[in-house]
């Protein structure tokens, strides 16, 4: 049995590993507490890859391709994301690393 995130970059909008390595310590400190009420059947990875998938392409929530996780539940943690602020302070959070970066490696620059 494949489990969905046995399945590494489908899509151009999906996270490769290293990428995903840097984004998932910081979900935990930015995002809500969920309440859980059965486990989960897509992993907070499934869940970005589908949300990276519909900004990418702009296309409805319900088109999006049946081996990501289905749109209700995407758009449902989008939504919840969005409202808690967690997006806007993951994305505050990844651009200060991204300076903090280039502080550091100033002759990198081409």
């Amino acid at each position: 049995m494949l489990l969905s995130s046995e399945v590494t970059m489908p899509y151009s909008s999906s996270l490769t590993d290293a990428e995903w390595e840097v984004l998932e310590p910081l979900l935990v400190e930015v995002l809500p507490p969920k309440k859980r009420t059965r486990p989960s059947n897509w992993t907070r990875r499934d869940i970005i890859d589908g949300i990276f998938y519909q900004l990418k392409n702009g296309c409805n929530w319900e088109d999006l391709p049946k081996d990501l996780p289905p749109y209700s539940t995407v758009y449902w943690h989008y939504k919840q994301w969005r409202e808690a602020g967690a997006i806007e302070q993951l994305m505050s959070v990844l651009h200060e690393q991204v300076r903090e970066q280039v502080k550091k490696k100033p002759s990198g620059r081409r």
